[in-house]
């Protein structure tokens, strides 16, 4: 941000009947000015100096900022302040320790007459050059300290004649020493805010922006827009990183195949193509809204054409991709996020012919694509005015015949209705609401589980929750998770997370040191719907997981099925060997009961045992303590 001019305080209109009234008001300006939202932290200093130096009537104040142990001036302002005199960013150091310790405690450092003052210390020959060379004969300093780490100092530099200091101006100095560290303190507050700004608009892996980032930026390219035919283009790419095929133990993560594609194409942007990463599969250039059609096309083609050309150092990783094209013109009432649909849309068309193809948004579909908006409108609406609701499907123990644990299932009331998350959760991913109803869920589920009834032999049921591919890549899921902890008093132990097996594959390195992050606070994890994905056993020795869930796919099968059986038996062994837990998913029946405890198997999970039901109704099943079919 350029430094903003503030206003300048009206000098005479401060002056008063007493030096204590001209200060409390010259702080009272510094503070708006300060806390300006366009003042930078160079302005800051120079109107705290500038102010300073008014209140005070002394012919120069200076900010210098301490950095190891040196102070190097910043800015310098008022009659001492020469012509061609560094102010700020200089060369001018002053290395003075016994200097810098005499400010480590104390809220002033006062001489009234330096060449005199035996306390001073003017061993330093730097400090000794400075105060000569420009006259100075009196000083009230006062330090700049945030968080205890002394930042600089702020000096107040009589010139010319000795100077005694009263006690209501060295209370005055001392207070400016204190703006100074809050023009120090708000500044590290903005670059944090930047930084956490610029981290919700990027893409981790790659360091492009995200979909927030482009949709974004297409509404300020879309706002100026007034006819005479400009056009707003979105070419979406969208890579098939893997083919279905799993990949061996030394071949790179889908989230390093990404990045690699993301770094070529990068080389077709420029001042009027953007490229995002809108999606965990995909890429999508956003044009410039004089782009014509033509152009579109071109880049879809060269951008199809970059990935193709890229070479890989193992034969098995050979991604493929399609594009598709859309585009917004004036009159349409299209905003972003619809533009971003559209070229999705096409994309995905797109993936039923050629391998590297690519089409262009067919506006038939247009009712196809408005109708799912409506859908994700509704769903935000549902989310904000707090018709999700979370039930719990128990989970039985069949050995002991006790319940041990409750999976949470988000479920969104929709007037008379109760819609199972199967029917609406791929609209929330895509929407972007994928993060706050995850956070959400975790946070209820806690509260519920807090409250869960003991068991018979005293236990405490277990909550299980499911965690998202898009929150578990995120880098603060541990810190979601030890903020519901703490906010609902729910023990750690007491938490179990459920993870995809693909989700946990898509990057080992980053499942690795989130999963740590997690067992660090006490929590345990599952491997949900475990079989279904690519799990390497390389890897999952690797993993710190606590369980396996056994699909319900293998499940259905038994006893009947050999291959089901075959499948679950191994599952149960490389759980024992590893150290895990198992659990199975989708039991029906008694006779799969009955088969799986022969297997080693004993929690179970399934209609036989209860559907999904809410909070109360789960807490009356648990209250009733042992029970389950049969009994």
């Amino acid at each position: 941000m350029p430094l903003v001019k503030l206003k300048p305080i009206d000098l005479p209109a401060l002056a008063a009947p007493t030096s204590s009234e001209r200060f409390t008001r010259t702080l009272v300006e510094l503070t708006r000015a300060v806390w300006h939202p366009q003042c930078t932290f160079e302005t800051a200093i120079s109107a705290i100096c500038d102010a300073a130096a008014a209140a005070l009537q002394v012919e120069r104040v200076s900010v210098w900022q301490h950095e190891d142990g040196r102070l190097r001036l910043l800015h310098a302002s008022g009659e001492g302040s020469p012509e061609g005199e560094p102010s700020g960013g200089d060369a001018m150091t002053l290395d003075d320790a016994a200097y810098i310790r005499a400010l480590s405690d104390v809220r002033t450092f006062e001489t009234f007459e330096v060449d005199e003052d035996p306390d001073f210390g003017l061993g330093s020959t730097a400090l000794r050059d400075y105060l000569q060379r420009h006259h100075i004969r009196a000083l009230l300093d006062a330090p700049a300290y945030v968080d205890g780490e002394l930042q600089g100092v702020i000096c107040h530099e009589s010139i010319n004649h000795l100077r005694k200091w009263t006690r209501e101006e060295i209370t005055f100095a001392a207070s400016m020493g204190d703006y100074v560290a809050m023009a120090y303190e708000i500044s590290r507050r903005r670059r944090a805010e930047g930084e956490v700004e610029h981290l919700r608009l990027h893409d981790g892996s790659t360091g492009l922006g995200n979909r927030d980032y482009l949709v974004e930026l297409a509404r300020q390219r879309l706002a100026p827009m007034r006819g005479n035919g400009e056009t707003l283009a979105v070419v979406h790419v969208f890579v098939d990183a893997t083919g279905g095929v799993a990949w061996s133990a030394n071949a790179p993560t889908v989230e390093e195949v990404m990045a690699r594609l993301g770094q070529s194409l990068v080389l077709l942007t420029s001042e009027s193509i953007e490229l995002a990463r809108v999606r965990a599969n995909g890429f999508a250039f956003l044009l410039a809204r004089d782009a014509r059609q033509r152009s579109a096309v071109r880049l879809a083609e060269r951008a199809l054409a970059a990935i193709r050309a890229v070479e890989w150092d193992h034969a098995e990783v050979d991604p493929s991709a399609t594009a598709g094209i859309a585009f917004a013109t004036v009159g349409e009432g299209f905003d972003a996020r619809v533009l971003m649909r559209q070229a999705e849309e096409a994309a995905e068309h797109a993936r039923a012919g050629d391998k590297f193809g690519y089409e262009v948004f067919d506006p038939e579909h247009h009712d196809a694509l408005v109708e799912t908006l409506r859908f994700e409108r509704a769903l935000r609406d549902a989310f904000a005015e707090g018709r999700f609701e979370v039930h719990y499907q128990p989970e039985y123990d069949a050995g002991q015949r006790a319940w041990v644990a409750a999976e949470s299932l988000l479920r969104w009331r929709d007037g008379d209705r109760l819609v199972a998350a199967a029917d609406f959760i791929g609209v929330v991913e895509s929407s972007g609401l994928m993060l706050p109803v995850g956070r959400w869920v975790l946070g209820q589920a806690c509260r519920d589980a807090v409250h869960w009834p003991r068991q018979p032999d005293g236990s405490l049921p277990t909550v299980r929750v499911n965690v998202s591919t898009r929150q578990f890549d995120e880098s603060g899921l541990a810190e979601d998770v030890a903020a519901a902890l703490a906010e609902s008093g729910l023990a750690p132990s007491r938490l179990c997370l459920e993870i995809t097996e693909t989700t946990l594959m898509r990057d080992i390195d980053h499942a690795l040191e989130m999963l740590q992050q997690l067992k660090r606070i006490g929590v345990s994890v599952a491997i949900d719907d475990f079989g279904t994905g690519y799990a390497s056993l390389v890897y999952l020795k690797r993993l710190p997981v606590d369980v396996l869930k056994i699909d319900r796919s293998f499940v259905e099968g038994i006893p009947g099925s050999v291959a089901d059986t075959a499948i679950v038996r191994a599952v149960v062994g490389l759980a024992a060997s590893l150290g895990m837990d198992v659990i199975a998913e989708g039991v029906e029946r008694l006779a799969q009961q009955d088969a799986l405890l022969a297997l080693g198997v004993r929690h179970m999970q399934g209609w036989l045992y209860g559907k999904a039901m809410d909070d109360a109704s789960l807490c009356g099943l648990l209250e009733a303590g042992a029970a389950g079919p049969g009994s």
